[in-house]
């Protein structure tokens, strides 16, 4: 279980609170508007940000003082990440070896990881000359290579189509279920929450809310994720 006991996080003058609890492989959609602070919330889970109060715990386990490549967390940026100057083989065995060492297993390892994401073929090619969505799936590749129970991803599908977007969450739900992760997806569309299924967490006027059903936030939403979807 993920556990934020009395948390909070400070940015300048905005501040969050988050006091909530993630059970063990829930997949959880991050709802709510634009600033009130969702990215924040995964930047402290993933060690990018140290909380002001509060403890951050993964199996009764604190790791808020641990440094991101400590914890059991791997995360997926809007950006991708990738290095534009390597190929799509290399980008992903960073996963395995940050030094950009590629032995003989790491390689072996890198390029099932391209056939599991369905870019068998594609090892050679740079960022540049791969689609939005073959680029998504390079860096989910990395991120499955990093053996990590928590999966964070920050709006990384929000520049895809519609129909792409629904692809690599579905591709996401496979890898989440056949490796039993933990799964928290930021996003602005209340479709993809849905699509993502379980539950769903309302970040909203400085307050980051226990996670509920997908379908029932939906069915009788809050009054600030009710302005928000009225948009």
């Amino acid at each position: 279980m993920l556990t934020l006991e009395r948390l909070r996080l400070t940015r300048e003058d905005f501040a969050l609170d988050a006091d909530l609890a993630i059970p063990q492989g829930a997949r959880v959609a991050i709802l709510g508007p634009s600033g009130a602070g969702k990215s924040t919330l995964l930047a402290a889970i993933g060690g990018f940000l140290s909380p002001r109060s509060g403890r951050i715990l993964w199996d009764g386990k604190d790791i808020t003082g641990a440094e991101p490549a400590a914890r059991p967390v791997a995360t997926i940026f809007q950006d991708n990440n990738l290095f534009p100057h390597l190929t799509a083989l290399r980008n992903v065995a960073l996963g395995l070896d940050p030094t950009g060492r590629l032995s003989a297993t790491t390689r072996d390892r890198a390029l099932a990881a391209l056939r599991d994401v369905g870019l068998d073929g594609f090892a050679d090619r740079k960022p540049g000359a791969l689609s939005g969505g073959q680029q998504s799936r390079v860096t989910l590749a990395r991120a499955m290579l990093q053996d990590k129970p928590i999966l964070l991803l920050d709006e990384p599908f929000s520049a895809l189509g519609p129909a792409m977007k629904a692809e690599m969450i579905d591709l996401v739900l496979r890898v989440a279920e056949e490796r039993g992760l933990t799964v928290l997806m930021i996003s602005h569309d209340p479709a993809d929450a849905l699509r993502l299924g379980g539950l769903s967490l309302v970040v909203a006027d400085g307050v980051a809310h226990p996670p509920r059903p997908t379908t029932e936030l939906m069915d009788d939403p809050p009054p600030a994720l009710r302005d928000y979807l009225a948009r």
